[in-house]
């Protein structure tokens, strides 16, 4: 059956000789893993473009409740991205937040607030000329709240650090730009040196991985630490 849906590139890997499956994050579906013939080619050189990782799609899909792998119908780019293919700050910065994304979103329903939510960062992350320093960190925060496990406050970071043996310090001045950072918008400017920013990056990070049994290392990490400056 065909649906039209939204949908937010999360990578895709090479399918046979022509051929790539792509998984996308659907604003009616979830995340979904689609097949597309004929892109690896010659004619196809210009339609792959639209399946690098955060382009923003319109599709029509055939989609099956009991598969694991759909076909796409129709094809379009909702919203060019103008300036994180070509900053090279905001494209270590999309290049991490699709490596989070990769690890984490795995519900195959419908989620329209996390959706949307997700849109919107990307949208924001292109059009905004200050605060990329710190977009991140904002961008882990908010979307804590939607995979469940924002804390209601950064004493209850540091009480799960101690639970779980981490040691990570979680200092007076941490807990005030934590407390910052889980009330923060992505237009509110956080001014912090970078040793401190990566501190709280590495808190952030270390907070996830309790909650999320498959995070792991991200191999995206290092260079944006030395990007981001």
């Amino acid at each position: 059956m065909l649906h039209k849906t939204k949908g937010i590139v999360i990578g895709y890997i090479p399918y046979r000789e022509t051929s790539i499956i792509v998984k996308l994050y659907t604003e009616k579906f979830g995340i979904q893993s689609y097949i597309e013939n004929g892109v690896r080619t010659a004619k196809g050189k210009n339609k792959i473009a639209l399946f690098q990782p955060m382009t923003l799609l319109d599709l029509v899909v055939y989609h099956h409740d009991k598969k694991d792998l759909h076909r796409i119908s129709e094809i379009k780019c909702n919203t060019p991205l103008l300036t994180i293919p070509y900053d090279i700050r905001k494209s270590s910065v999309a290049i991490f937040l699709n490596e989070v994304l990769n690890k984490t979103l795995k519900e195959r329903i419908d989620n329209e607030s996390l959706f949307f939510f997700l849109y919107h960062a990307i949208l924001t992350l292109d059009a905004q000329e200050k605060g990329i320093d710190t977009f991140h960190l904002t961008f882990l925060a908010k979307y804590s709240y939607h995979l469940g496990f924002a804390p209601q406050n950064s004493n209850e970071i540091e009480t799960q650090f101690n639970e779980f043996d981490i040691h990570i310090p979680v200092e007076q001045e941490t807990k005030k730009y934590l407390n910052l950072l889980f009330k923060s918008d992505f237009s509110d400017q956080i001014l912090v040196n970078k040793a401190f920013r990566n501190h709280l990056l590495d808190v952030m990070l270390a907070f996830y991985r309790i909650h999320q049994e498959e995070f792991g290392e991200l191999k995206s990490l290092q260079v944006l630490r030395q990007l981001i400056n």
